[in-house]
């Protein structure tokens, strides 16, 4: 028995004859039959939308790349990438939106660290909120089958539906809305037609630009079911990041923070990546201070209040080197072994500190295995378990 259809043109529920040509070629049935060529017409613009659609998850599902001459550290591979995606125009924007450079950044290297206003100050818990509700739209779909590209979709479309411009985009000309990290890449990674896998674990990194501030946080997610040596890499992270965040207030060296983390992480037989530090942020995406979550660090400075900044800890299960992909971006674990991040925007106040990032109460949960964990002393009452919340 044949299949009706009704036409697909809006406020029309007519029986179709005919079929869009190129819905045919592309094999999509949804949405393709009309019921004449004059209601085809008339849909046309919005109709068109369906093919491209088709054509780019056609593209970026076709399988994994490879570059000459480079030997991957792990199993990882890049996938095809989604155009990129579009920002309204009523959005504000930061300086590097157009070109790919944060001259305002550039200028203010040098400057010693900003102490925020009152103003200012309200301004990133503003900011901050907006992206905690961001990375919490993300965290609602990750799952085995869902790829990295669907999360940047859903995060491009979470920021700007909040009249937020996503942070990473174009920044030195990252193509993307926000990094998407998969087992033994440590930071930076470009969202693309990678299916998420049972087992996996994946950073997403979200910063969202608002009324002219950044805010920035990242949590690592547990994909279905994990390995117990995933599990203990995951949750250290999250743990060196706490204790981290226990020991700001004013007067604390931000060096010390490296003494910290490094402690934790090499008591559980983990190492502490180098490479990346965390960093200042308010107007400007990174800017001083530089923290280090290594020990024995250099790093200068002393905390006061009003100052505002990330700290990030990247923990590998094996050594902590990195290697880069020519893509320019990707951070690889040197040995192909996992890695595990956990970041929060903090602000030193005149009694200790507030994570600007903590989790709200409507933030999604899942395993709540860090019970044990204790909570930083902030004016937000605490981050009630920021972590890696298994879908």
């Amino acid at each position: 028995m044949a299949t009706t259809h009704t036409c697909s043109s809006e406020n029309c529920n007519e029986p179709a004859k005919m079929q869009c040509p190129s819905c045919v070629k592309l094999d999509i049935k949804e949405g393709s039959h009309f019921c004449a060529q004059e209601c085809f017409k008339k849909s046309w613009v919005t109709h068109k939308k369906i093919h491209k659609q088709v054509q780019v998850a056609k593209k970026i599902s076709s399988g994994p790349l490879t570059w000459d001459g480079f030997t991957f550290t792990g199993e990882l591979r890049p996938w095809p990438q989604s155009p990129t995606r579009i920002v309204p125009k009523h959005i504000p924007r930061p300086d590097y939106a157009g070109d790919g450079n944060p001259k305002s950044e550039r200028a203010t290297r040098s400057r010693p660290i900003k102490q925020l206003n009152e103003e200012e100050i309200q301004k990133m818990r503003t900011c901050c909120r907006l992206g905690r509700e961001v990375l919490d739209e993300c965290a609602k779909i990750i799952a085995p089958g869902v790829t990295t590209d669907e999360i940047d979709r859903v995060c491009h479309e979470a920021a700007v539906a909040r009249d937020c411009y996503p942070s990473p985009l174009n920044y030195h000309f990252f193509p993307k809305s926000c990094c998407t990290s998969v087992n033994e890449i440590i930071c930076h990674g470009i969202p693309d037609g990678r299916a998420l896998k049972d087992g996996d674990i994946v950073n997403v990194d979200i910063t969202v630009y608002y009324d002219g501030m950044h805010g920035d946080l990242n949590e690592t997610f547990l994909v279905g079911n994990v390995d117990d040596e995933s599990l203990k890499l995951v949750t250290t992270t999250y743990e060196c990041l706490d204790k981290a965040i226990q020991a700001c207030k004013p007067g604390e060296r931000y060096r010390d923070m490296g003494n910290i983390i490094s402690k934790h992480a090499h008591a559980n037989n983990f190492s502490v990546v180098r490479s990346y530090c965390g960093h200042g942020i308010h107007s400007e995406f990174h800017t001083a201070p530089s923290i280090p979550h290594y020990s024995k660090n250099k790093a200068p400075g002393v905390m006061k209040p009003g100052h505002c900044f990330t700290i990030e800890p990247m923990i590998n299960q094996g050594v902590w080197g990195d290697v880069h992909w020519p893509d320019n971006w990707t951070a690889a674990t040197q040995d192909g072994k996992r890695s595990a991040q956990f970041e929060h925007t903090l602000l030193v106040t005149e009694t200790g500190v507030e994570v600007l990032t903590a989790r709200l109460p409507t933030s999604p949960a899942g395993k709540q295995w860090f019970q044990s964990v204790s909570n930083a002393d902030d004016t937000s009452g605490g981050d009630n378990a920021t972590a890696a919340e298994a879908k």
